[in-house]
């Protein structure tokens, strides 16, 4: 399956990597990959769920395999996004630059853009190898309407100036739906309904991923 992606993507020349925990999956993640893969001229968005989140240690969250199986079916009907279980099948904690370095081994050719969301990209000074990934890799963060990013990437200018001609913002107004609201309308037994795409919101129900919650 993992060969079938690899050779479904390799002719491009700019590879977007979507990576998160995807717990569930929701339109704002899409609007982001959608966003970046127009804006940025992507040849494809690669999807990566999460294994093991180290910055996620101490919440629950769906198996690795149910949350692949949600982005599956989210991504189904565009044909420029794919899904990969590289982090899924690592043993440890899911780290970033690790996933990254496999990337461009695999795609020597392609210049890879990481799309992640602002709120995690502040945090970026703290990612291991956080120069490595800045370095090698283009860095997309989406933000949402009136965010303002310019106090941390001012920081992060300093410590990192090549850093400028690597990172770029992009404005999401889906970005307003979150997995966090997603989690708590289900345990409030609050209808989820138009913030996913119906056949993930139809597979969380009827496997009562999140019912524990």
């Amino acid at each position: 399956m993992e060969d079938r992606v690899h050779a479904a993507i390799s002719d491009g020349s700019r590879l977007g990597i979507m990576g998160g925990t995807f717990d569930p999956i929701h339109y704002g993640h899409l609007v982001a990959a959608e966003t970046a893969r127009t804006e940025f001229r992507l040849d494809n968005v690669l999807f990566i769920p999460t294994g093991i989140p180290p910055h996620k240690v101490s919440r629950h969250i769906a198996d690795a395999e149910l949350r692949y199986t949600m982005v599956e079916l989210a991504i189904k009907d565009n044909a420029n996004f794919k899904v990969s279980r590289i982090e899924i099948k690592r043993q440890g904690p899911s780290y970033t630059s690790v996933t990254l370095r496999e990337l461009h081994h695999i795609f020597p050719e392609q210049e890879l853009f990481f799309i992640t969301g602002a709120d995690a990209l502040k945090d970026i000074l703290t990612w291991r190898d956080a120069d490595e990934i800045i370095r090698t890799t283009n860095i997309i963060g989406a933000t949402r309407p009136g965010y303002d990013a310019s106090g941390f990437l001012e920081e992060l200018y300093v410590r990192f100036p090549f850093a400028q001609s690597k990172i770029f913002q992009m404005e999401i107004p889906a970005l307003a739906i979150s997995s966090t609201d997603i989690h708590f309308r289900l345990e409030n037994n609050k209808s989820i309904r138009y913030l996913l795409p119906e056949e993930v919101r139809s597979f969380i129900m009827n496997n009562n991923i999140y019912r524990d919650k």
